[in-house]
C-alpha cells in the first residue's frame, strides 16, 4: 500500500511525536502506508513493530466549511466505542497542523475483509455468502439505530429537532457553492426535495455512511463485522435516512449502467445473491418496525447528497486544489446522479 506521490507524510516527525503522546510503542521505526480506497480523507496505516494503527486527515487542499472534522470524527469514535465495538478505538486527536500539514487523529487497526467490488480470490461467491452480508449488513444497521442515543454524549453533541429540514437546505447551499456546470432539472430535484421534506419525531444514532466498503468482516464467518469506519458524518437524525444512503450505495444488477460504473467497477451487491434495495428495506422494516413506505423521498435525498459530495470533489479539482486524476470526470457523475435521483423523486424506486 504505497503513498501516493504528494500525500507523503513526515515519518520521523510523526514517529517523534507518537512517542511522545503514546506510551505503550515498542522500538523500531515507524513505517507509514496508505490505504488506497476512498475520494475523501487521507488514511494510512501506521506500523512500529507489532504495533499497528491507523491515522486519517482531511484531504490535501481547501475543504469546505464543517467537512473533514477530524475533532469530530475523534470525538464520535470516542464517544460510540463504549457501546458500539464496531466503531475503533481512538487513541488521540492533534489540531496541530506542523505534524502532517492538518489535523488529524490515530486510531486502532482492525483486521479483516473488506468486500468492496470482488469478492477476495480465495473466497466462492455460492450465493450464500452474498446473501450473508446482507443479513449481516441490514442487522447491524437496525442494531445501530437501536442504541438510545439518550444515555451516550451524543445527545450534548448533536441537534436532532429539525434534522431533516436543516439536511435538505444545508445540502442544497453545498451544492449551490460548488456548483460549475449547468445541470438539467437540478433546480426541480431542488424544489422537489424542499417541499417534501418528511416530518419525524423518530432520532437515532445514524452513521450516514454505511456500505459494504466501509464495513470489514472476518474472512472466516461473514456473519461476523470486524470493524465500521468513516464515521464522520455520524449524528443523531432520522434513521430512515441512514437508511436512504445505505440503499443509494447497495446497487444492483439491472442498475443503469453509469450508477454500476461510474467510480471504477460495480460494487459487490450487483452480484447474484445479494438482497435488492425492497429486500433490504423490507427486512429492516422487519428488525425495527419502523414504517418505511416513504423511502422514495429518502433516497432521493440520498442520490443528491451524493451528489453534491462528487459535485465538491469535483470543485477541488476544477479549482486546482487536488491533481488527483481520478476527480477529472467527477462532473459528469454529479450531472448523472441528479438526473437519477430526479427520476426517482417522480416514478420512486
Amino acid at each position: 500500500m504505497p503513498v501516493r506521490h504528494g500525500e507523503e507524510l513526515d515519518t520521523l516527525k510523526l514517529e517523534k511525536y507518537l512517542r511522545a503522546k503514546l506510551s505503550d510503542l515498542p522500538e523500531g521505526e515507524l513505517h507509514i502506508e496508505q490505504f488506497p480506497s476512498g475520494h475523501s480523507n487521507l488514511t494510512y496505516q501506521l506500523t512500529i513493530g507489532d504495533w499497528e494503527a491507523v491515522l486519517r486527515r482531511p484531504p490535501l487542499g481547501p475543504v469546505a466549511a464543517k467537512a473533514h472534522d477530524m475533532e469530530r470524527e475523534y470525538t464520535i469514535l470516542k464517544t460510540l466505542h463504549p457501546h458500539f465495538k464496531l466503531a475503533p478505538k481512538p487513541f488521540l486527536y492533534e489540531d496541530d497542523e506542523s505534524i502532517v500539514g492538518s489535523p488529524f487523529f490515530v486510531m486502532e487497526r482492525r483486521h479483516g475483509i473488506v468486500v468492496d467490488t470482488h469478492f477476495p480470490e480465495e473466497m466462492e461467491n455460492t450465493g450464500q455468502s452474498a446473501k450473508i452480508i446482507s443479513e449481516t449488513m441490514v442487522q447491524t444497521l437496525a442494531r445501530l439505530h437501536d442504541i438510545d442515543y439518550k444515555k451516550t454524549e451524543m445527545a450534548t453533541i448533536t441537534k436532532p429537532e429539525g434534522f431533516m429540514e436543516r439536511q435538505v437546505h444545508g445540502w442544497i447551499k453545498r451544492y449551490q457553492q460548488a456548483k460549475t456546470d449547468e445541470i438539467p432539472k437540478v433546480e426541480e430535484l431542488m424544489n422537489w426535495l424542499r417541499s417534501n421534506i418528511p416530518t419525524s419525531s423518530d432520532a437515532t444514532i445514524i452513521h450516514y455512511d454505511f456500505k459494504c466498503n466501509n464495513t470489514m468482516f472476518n474472512p472466516n464467518d461473514l456473519s461476523e463485522i470486524t470493524g465500521l469506519f468513516d464515521w464522520e458524518m455520524t449524528t443523531v437524525g432520522d434513521p430512515l435516512a441512514d437508511l436512504g444512503v445505505t440503499l443509494s450505495y447497495w446497487m444492483e444488477d439491472s442498475d443503469p449502467d453509469f450508477l454500476k460504473y461510474g467510480f471504477g467497477k460495480p460494487p459487490i451487491t450487483t452480484k447474484e445473491g445479494f438482497y435488492s434495495r425492497r429486500q433490504f428495506a423490507e427486512r429492516y422494516a422487519e428488525l425495527t418496525g419502523r414504517d418505511v413506505s416513504n423511502l422514495d423521498f429518502y433516497l432521493t435525498f440520498a442520490y443528491f447528497k451524493l451528489a453534491v459530495i462528487v459535485q465538491q470533489i469535483y470543485y477541488r479539482y476544477k479549482k486546482g486544489q487536488t491533481s488527483d486524476a481520478r476527480f477529472s470526470q467527477f462532473n459528469q457523475a454529479t450531472a448523472a446522479l441528479i438526473t437519477y435521483a430526479y427520476a426517482i423523486s417522480q416514478k420512486g424506486f
